[in-house]
């Protein structure tokens, strides 16, 4: 039982701390919850989570260990390029925003579960951390029980969910507040952010 919650415990603790450093998903978040409402957050994290959830069963049916340098490297140079197209979206967002703060949009942002698996499955972070640090606490897990593994994973995503329903609820009512210049800035500051993490990925791969 110690075991059980000790693992459940490791799962909020580390999923917390990777959910509050800024990231693609964070940008998203915010993006999508000022189009679409405060519900984007869990949606966003529905995203993410379904990725995961795939990976925690490759983890466990011993995938992973298929994966090598030149796999993580075409991951990163992939993955770059896709968030610079979703930061490049994200700024004609911005553009049109500025005209009318309430005026709908046609990026992939205004489909949070969309977004929240785009911006997991092309940040390369996401998949260094998975089949390092996360694949080894899964199994640790596994050691104990299936049981184990799971609420290692559980708590991962209650961390996610909280965090990023806080951040959703909050730029979602301050969206209110928010004339279109100011929200056409917040859209672009998240663009730029896209572009710039996505162009370090590509270009460390490329140098």
């Amino acid at each position: 039982m110690i075991e059980l919650i000790e693992m459940l415990t490791i799962g909020f603790a580390v999923g917390l701390s990777g959910a509050l450093v800024p990231g693609p998903m964070l940008f998203a978040t915010i993006d999508s919850s000022m189009k679409e409402g405060w519900t984007s957050g869990p949606k966003v994290v529905l995203g993410h989570a379904l990725l995961e959830l795939v990976l925690c069963i490759l983890i466990v049916l011993g995938m992973t260990s298929l994966v090598g340098e030149k796999e993580i490297s075409a991951i990163s140079l992939i993955g770059g390029s896709v968030l610079i197209l979703f930061g490049i979206v994200t700024i004609k967002d911005a553009r049109k925003a500025s005209a009318s703060i309430s005026g709908k949009t046609n990026s992939i942002s205004t489909n949070p579960v969309a977004a929240g698996i785009i911006t997991s499955v092309s940040n390369p972070y996401f998949w260094i951390w998975w089949l390092a640090a996360g694949s080894a606490l899964v199994l640790k897990g596994l050691e104990t029980s299936l049981l184990a593994a799971g609420l290692f994973v559980f708590g991962h995503w209650m961390a996610d969910l909280s965090w990023f329903s806080i951040v959703s609820a909050a730029f979602s009512k301050g969206k209110e507040l928010m004339s279109s210049r100011v929200y056409g800035i917040v859209l672009l500051s998240c663009g730029v952010f896209l572009i710039l993490f996505g162009s370090w990925f590509a270009a460390g791969v490329l140098t």
